[in-house]
């Protein structure tokens, strides 16, 4: 497979200031890497938007943000990422392997949350968010994630009570490692704490409301020694979403028929939200 130029890519980014005529130098590049390095990263980081979301009018936000820092031109970075195609085109994984760490090493270096940026066909940003009401259920990941696709969305915006822990935690992680967003601005309790937590931006409005408590152990979790693995799953669940374990262990310690309410300010210092917005 070779990748061809989106122009959606090409004049959004003109129009981000990001392209001018040919190639330019930009600014130093990181310690350690050179500027040919740096290339192959946005050129993998860019490869893993396009191949996860099955677009071309896509790329990640800390690829934008690089390209502007460092001069790099979009018609170089696609040159890259199918030489990068052609030469790993027998291993896959290996080039799915350099790609993911790609993302996560831009977003270092840039100070930029990695995150899926779709254009439309005039090069604008899309802004489309899924909105979603209702209970966590069997099959609610897959239900929202092909919604999610379906509609070209950036993010989600989720109200709901709770649910399947399985479910939300499996979405959660979806929403991560595809660059997407999340938020609330009415309700996020239970179970969807763990929605929320996994997008790569999390915002909130200032009515919004998130709270904690006990979850449900499942069956095999009965037994007191199983109590104590299913609390230590949620604390490893959101060390792995870079949220701070003290919201695990809140949630613990609230029994089930009550909802501990986490004021805004210590979801921001726990990173739960990394953003209040006035609106979505």
């Amino acid at each position: 497979m070779r990748l061809t130029l989106s122009m959606a890519l090409v004049v959004a980014l003109v129009i981000a200031g990001c392209a001018r005529g040919g190639s330019r130098d930009g600014g130093a590049p990181p310690d350690g890497l050179t500027r040919d390095q740096l290339l192959s990263e946005l050129a993998a980081c860019h490869l893993l938007r396009v191949a996860q979301a099955g677009d071309k009018a896509v790329t990640d936000a800390t690829v934008i943000a690089a390209v502007r820092r460092y001069g790099f031109t979009p018609a170089a970075v696609v040159q890259r990422a199918n030489q990068l195609l052609l030469r790993d085109r027998t291993n896959g994984a290996a080039l799915g392997r350099q790609a993911g760490a790609a993302c996560n090493n831009l977003a270092d270096v840039t100070q930029v949350a990695p995150a899926l940026v779709r254009f439309e066909p005039s090069g604008q940003a899309r802004s489309a968010w899924l909105r979603v009401e209702a209970e966590i259920t069997d099959g609610f990941a897959d239900r929202v994630i092909r919604e999610l696709r379906a509609r070209r969305a950036v993010g989600l915006v989720i109200t709901s009570a709770g649910g399947s822990v399985f479910e939300a935690r499996k979405l959660g992680r979806y929403l991560r490692a595809n660059g997407l967003r999340a938020a609330v601005d009415q309700v996020c309790v239970s179970a969807c704490i763990d929605v929320l937590a996994g997008g790569t931006e999390r915002y909130a409005t200032p009515k919004a409301r998130l709270g904690v408590h006990q979850s449900s152990v499942p069956g095999r979790y009965s037994s007191h020694e199983g109590g104590q693995i299913y609390v230590a799953d949620s604390f490893r669940y959101l060390r792995e979403m870079g949220v701070d374990a003290d919201v695990a262990i809140a949630a613990a310690s609230v029994p089930r028929n009550t909802i501990l309410l986490i004021p805004l300010r210590d979801a921001l210092a726990t990173r739960l939200l990394t953003a209040v917005v006035e609106r979505l």
